[in-house]
């Protein structure tokens, strides 16, 4: 079969360095596509090279372990290094890995991350001024941590030499336009027919499903209440400003709430913030006062009150228990 690649293309050789905890979807849908491209075009479009925080192996949180082939130190003359972490990614401290990354962009190489890995790029200083996105679980403690980042909520990002992308099923996509950039469009949608991965989606693709899908109503007063609420989480407004801004006196806010979401307007936003605050005890390295902050509790007391009567346990305890 004719696939109008060029015979005399290059072979790009590819680093994954795995971070414990990895999710295998992950991994898969970002080195499949590679293997499929040798297979489909007969020669060897990509080599891959596994690389590990500790040398021997990682494990992924299914408990599957791979083998590194490459030790960290030796990861010399790749072309793209792929960065797949899970996990809590704040809580990683191996220098060897920052210093690693930082050394292979000072050389030029392409440096990519998917899923959380994207954290460990920020992490080791070398997504500066560059747009990047991440897996939406870890999202809000990396823009917490480091607020001057510019993360956009995209399935995958291509900004110069960066590549970072949300993971789960997102890498197909990002894969698909990695190999349309380096064999062409062609070329491409076979590697993905293989795939039956038939509907490519766009890099500014939705990470989750939308407000309509994850709170059951179409009621568009509500959803616009949630989307005010949503980018207001540390900053709260009061329920007389989230009725003038629906053009809706309180009463009726509070009716097509208690109707629409089965909650009073102010019970569903203070517990939009405690899920978030739940999230950031769990996936962030904050304190619980800086966390309360993000928020919107300007006491930790309270804070701590509210958050022990909704989840049954203390913001110290929820953080102990990850």
């Amino acid at each position: 079969m004719d696939k109008k690649l060029n015979i005399s293309a290059r072979t790009r050789r590819i680093g994954l360095l795995l971070i414990d905890d990895f999710a295998m979807m992950s991994y898969a849908s970002t080195v499949e596509p590679m293997r499929a491209a040798n297979l489909l075009s007969g020669q060897t479009l990509y080599t891959i090279e596994h690389l590990c925080c500790g040398d021997t192996h990682a494990t992924s949180s299914g408990g599957i372990a791979l083998n590194a082939t490459v030790k960290l130190r030796d990861a010399n003359n790749l072309d793209i290094l792929f960065v797949i972490a899970g996990g809590n990614p704040s809580t990683l401290e191996n220098e060897e890995v920052f210093s690693t990354l930082r050394k292979l962009a000072a050389r030029g190489v392409v440096l990519g991350g998917v899923s959380a890995g994207p954290y460990i790029l920020a992490l080791s200083g070398v997504m500066k001024d560059r747009r990047m996105t991440i897996h939406w679980e870890h999202a809000a403690s990396l823009i917490e941590r480091l607020p001057n980042l510019l993360v956009a909520r995209s399935l995958y990002v291509m900004d110069r030499d960066r590549i970072t992308c949300a993971g789960g099923t997102a890498p197909l996509d990002m894969m698909h336009a990695l190999i349309t950039d380096h064999h062409g469009a062609q070329f491409a949608r076979d590697v993905s027919d293989w795939f039956m991965h038939t509907e490519v989606r766009p890099a500014r693709g939705q990470q989750r499903a939308g407000l309509v899908e994850r709170h059951n109503t179409t009621n568009a007063s509500v959803i616009k209440t949630i989307e005010v609420m949503e980018n207001h989480l540390a900053d709260p407004l009061t329920l007389v400003q989230l009725a003038n801004l629906c053009s809706l006196s309180v009463r009726q806010l509070n009716r097509i709430f208690k109707t629409h979401i089965g909650l009073g307007t102010m019970q569903f936003y203070i517990e939009l913030r405690l899920n978030q605050a739940k999230k950031l005890c769990e996936q962030s390295t904050l304190s619980i006062t800086e966390i309360a902050l993000a928020t919107g509790f300007s006491s930790t007391s309270y804070f701590s009150s509210k958050f022990r009567d909704h989840f049954k346990r203390s913001p110290s305890e929820m953080r102990a228990v990850k």
